[in-house]
């Protein structure tokens, strides 16, 4: 668990599945989904099955839920490109809008950061997402991340082309 302020981000235990399911699964077109790869189908989950598969996301270490004064409004998470290489990409996750542009997503990024950096052998940490989600870019940026890659046009979405963004961070640069 790593806290700054009012925000926390550990590891999913079972008194967050209501709440995490709410955020990300009950509504068939949440809001979030806009911004977080809108390109890709979302899936409405009823919430029986959503449990079905709850051994996936408690206890992992790759997928860690954000809480802000206790209180569940997202996940971070990773997944090895190629682990023989320790090449991850990371994400996040902030499901109520009711806490977009407050600073949280930073906070729990940067924790997320440092927790990767310090329990696994990287010497990179990044995310991949569209010219579309301002937000998430300007996340990056903040923390001091570096737009490594722009592929032009290679995402659609409500007839438009975006371009896909590729941050990252190198462990000299975050020290």
């Amino acid at each position: 668990m790593y806290s700054e302020g009012d925000v926390t981000i550990r590891p999913i235990v079972e008194k967050d599945l209501p709440a995490l399911w709410k955020l990300k699964y009950k509504d068939a077109s949440p809001e979030w989904k806009k911004w977080d790869a809108p390109y890709f189908e979302h899936q409405q989950i009823p919430y029986r099955e959503y449990l079905e598969s709850k051994s996936e996301v408690l206890n992992q270490e790759n997928y860690w839920v954000i809480e802000v004064n206790g209180e569940v409004i997202g996940t971070v998470s990773y997944y090895w490109e190629h682990k023989p290489s320790n090449w991850l990409e990371m994400g996040i996750g902030i499901y109520d809008s009711g806490y977009w542009n407050g600073g949280y997503g930073t906070k729990a990024f940067r924790l997320w950061i440092d927790h990767l950096f310090q329990s696994l052998p990287l010497v990179r940490v990044g995310y991949t997402t569209w010219s579309g989600n301002k937000r998430m870019i300007k996340l990056g940026v903040n923390l001091g991340m570096t737009m490594e890659a722009r592929l032009r046009k290679c995402r659609y979405y409500n007839g438009e082309y975006y371009d896909s963004i590729r941050m990252g961070l190198l462990r000299e640069e975050w020290q």
